[in-house]
């Protein structure tokens, strides 16, 4: 199938929302293997997004063919944050798919490059449980993050500490947002700049 040009029509065929968890599991190896990142990118999208979504919400937790999945969809790791992770984070998750997910960021290594081209994406963001996990997870795995990186978790940071203007108050943030607040300072404070520093201070 894979190698068909219609491909996604001859998929839906097939009736994906109805595959059993292994077969799920069984198809993301084959395609994940036979196309290209773009093509990868729309089959998590389209397949095993809602697959592991609805496994959660139905069971409360992740069927071990469809967790093992998604730590093979992780080999394309471009196309598992725009096909898999980010329209995840955008559709503001629940905490359990949150700490499922962030779990397989944690124990699979991924190229330092892809996980800032994520960071950066998340934290564009609306912030959100989803959001703020999945920073903290890839901050946690403490790669070496280009300047503009760096720069844009400060933004994201800093975004919160601006006063609301209907409140008249900095919003009173999670405690999850602060401790990723710590991790990021924790794991970073020796590679800021000094302006980067500087503003770092402002939020401690």
């Amino acid at each position: 199938m894979p190698q068909i040009a219609n491909w996604e029509e001859v998929l839906f065929l097939t009736k994906p929302e109805q595959w059993s968890p292994a077969a799920t599991a069984e198809a993301t190896k084959i395609f994940c293997s036979n196309l290209n990142s773009k093509m990868v990118q729309r089959f998590y999208n389209l397949v095993l997004l809602q697959a592991v979504r609805e496994n959660i919400s139905t069971y409360k937790k992740l069927n071990y063919h469809l967790y093992m999945a998604l730590k093979k969809a992780l080999f394309k790791p471009a196309a598992f944050f725009k096909g898999f992770l980010l329209p995840l984070a955008e559709e503001e998750p629940t905490s359990r798919e949150a700490i499922i997910v962030g779990s397989i960021l944690q124990k699979v290594s991924i190229p330092s490059f892809h996980s800032s081209a994520a960071l950066i994406k998340l934290t564009e963001l609306d912030y959100n449980i989803a959001t703020g996990y999945f920073i903290k997870v890839l901050i946690g795995k403490r790669y070496a993050l280009p300047t503009i990186a760096l720069d844009m978790v400060l933004d994201f940071f800093c975004r919160f500490e601006e006063i609301d203007e209907e409140e008249q108050k900095v919003p009173e943030m999670p405690v999850m947002w602060h401790q990723t607040l710590l991790t990021f300072v924790q794991t970073y404070r020796y590679h800021l700049t000094e302006e980067q520093r500087s503003r770092l201070k402002s939020l401690l």
